[in-house]
């Protein structure tokens, strides 16, 4: 749906943030856009809502992207100056949320392609409306003492240099084979643990997403993470989402992180 501009330094684009529902004016004069020099507006597309700036063509160019790409500082910018008109958007209407750097040559051009995407819009705004993105994950139960398996120490040839104790060999590999079947049994009820944890948590949402979970890096320490997911939920039901998440910490020890709400994200482009 995205159309990139002239490059014509004088050439202006219309940048669109999100589409919106709404019969009331939108109070957008408190986020500043991705841009310096002209309004956050509001954009009549048919009975939808668009929520777009004007910038300058220039500036918007694929080459323009592909060097802001490459400086993860005015890409984060860019990303954050985006979410921040999508979210004050979303605070006064049902909003679905456009790609960054979703461009058109002007203002007609715009319209006609929004247009042709209002039925998809409809749909989405419906399934959305009162609702909030909501993130789950759950981190594996922590081994007993704490921390890492101990180490298991092969026999040590004795100061007198004479044989090692009898059996000392069998028992530790015995010692290195029970550490690997704790490991498994631990990996096979954290696992469990995640779908339990899904399975309650779908049951208050409308909608959900299995996303991949990080790796040791990402999450720190030696946290296993064992489920990243993310759910649509209503808003009369956030209070029954926490209760439940304290619940399932209790009864299964797992380390479980609830983050939102957020605008969701999630589940506007599966319709």
């Amino acid at each position: 749906m995205t159309e990139r501009s002239p490059e014509d330094s004088g050439a202006n684009a219309i940048y669109v943030y999100a589409i919106c529902r709404t019969e009331e004016p939108l109070a957008l004069d408190m986020v500043a856009g991705i841009t310096d020099g002209e309004p956050v507006r509001s954009l009549a597309v048919g009975s939808l809502t668009a929520v777009v700036q004007t910038v300058r063509a220039a500036e918007f160019t694929d080459e323009a992207w592909q060097e802001r790409l490459s400086d993860e500082i005015e890409l984060e910018r860019c990303a954050r100056a985006h979410h921040a008109v999508v979210s004050a958007v979303a605070g006064h209407a049902p909003t679905v949320p456009l790609p960054l750097a979703t461009l058109y040559h002007g203002e007609n051009r715009a319209r006609s392609a929004l247009n042709d995407e209002a039925a998809r819009f409809h749909t989405a705004l419906e399934r959305i409306a009162h609702h909030a993105e909501w993130g789950v994950k759950v981190y594996a139960p922590s081994p007993p003492g704490g921390g890492r398996d101990a180490p298991v120490r092969r026999p040590s040839a004795p100061v007198d240099r004479g044989r090692p104790a009898p059996g000392a060999g069998r028992a530790y590999l015995e010692r290195k084979r029970s550490q690997q079947a704790q490991r498994e049994q631990r990996q096979g009820d954290s696992l469990r643990i995640a779908e339990v944890v899904d399975e309650d948590v779908s049951r208050i949402a409308t909608a959900s997403r299995r996303l991949r979970p990080h790796s040791h890096g990402a999450v720190g320490g030696h946290r296993v993470q064992v489920l990243n997911a993310t759910y649509l939920v209503a808003e009369h039901r956030s209070a029954a989402l926490q209760v439940l998440a304290a619940r399932l910490r209790e009864r299964t020890g797992a380390e479980i992180e609830i983050s939102g709400p957020w605008v969701p994200y999630s589940f506007v482009g599966e319709v």
